[in-house]
């Protein structure tokens, strides 16, 4: 798992990294339906709300108003999970006991697969994570990177402290510090056996978003920054939210 997540986002950080020649030569498909329409986009919420920077933001909080649905899901997914976990602790903690208490490689094998079998019988996966929404925003992390790259006055435009277009180290920061408080309010919704499967794969959220912002347009982190400010919110919202009404477990079908 932690492996096809660090190559997806080798992967991703590639592709916006390496400059595709498509995205700045009109008559190709990157260019046409995906940059230039961001280009247009951000033009028009530039104009309509005074400052390329507040069209950024404006587009960030649509894109999450679009996945708000899919986070809903996920975190109606992991109070079930939470709920299933509670039930099956008793057993969990005799299981973890035994299993660390051996020392024989058979018997812990065997341990491991009545742990397995517990987690089978009672519909639990710890590893259930998911990804669609982070996956979704690649076009619009691409978008943005090169319609930025190729509209001069985007990238020259000034907005708060700095240049949309420059990277700017107190911007990646923050994006970074944000992203990070994401990732520690996303973990309190989760049952404690799945946050320490999910520790490694939520912390490279933060540290990617961090490494890449140094070099990045400081467009990028305003992005992240106020995409994961709406998380947080969100996330509190509906950790509050499935306290106070627990979700009911769908009928097997």
């Amino acid at each position: 798992m932690k492996k096809h997540i660090l190559l997806g986002v080798t992967l991703i950080s590639a592709v916006i990294l390496s400059g595709c020649q498509s995205a700045q030569t009109e008559g190709h498909f990157f260019h046409d339906y995906l940059v230039n329409p961001f280009v247009e986009l951000i033009h028009w919420l530039g104009e309509l709300l005074g400052s390329y920077g507040l069209a950024i933001i404006g587009i960030t909080i649509g894109v999450r108003l679009i996945l708000m649905p899919l986070m809903l899901n996920s975190m109606k997914k992991q109070a079930l999970m939470r709920q299933k976990m509670d039930v099956v602790k008793p057993q969990m903690t005799d299981i973890q006991a035994r299993l660390k208490a051996t020392k024989n490689p058979e018997e812990q094998r065997k341990i491991q697969m009545e742990m397995m079998s517990l987690y089978k019988d009672h519909d639990i996966n710890p590893m259930a994570m998911g990804c669609l929404p982070m996956l979704l925003q690649i076009p619009v992390w691409t978008g943005l990177y090169y319609a930025i790259t190729i509209s001069e006055d985007i990238q020259t435009h000034q907005f708060l402290w700095f240049e949309l277009g420059q990277p700017d180290i107190a911007m990646a920061i923050i994006a970074g510090i944000i992203y990070y408080i994401q990732f520690k309010v996303s973990m309190q919704t989760m049952p404690a056996e799945q946050q320490q499967q999910m520790k490694f794969i939520g912390l490279l959220s933060p540290v990617m978003i961090l490494i890449f912002s140094f070099n990045a347009p400081a467009a990028l982190p305003i992005y992240w920054t106020v995409s994961g400010i709406i998380l947080i919110f969100q996330s509190w919202l509906g950790r509050k939210y499935y306290q106070n009404h627990p979700p009911a477990e769908e009928p097997a079908k």
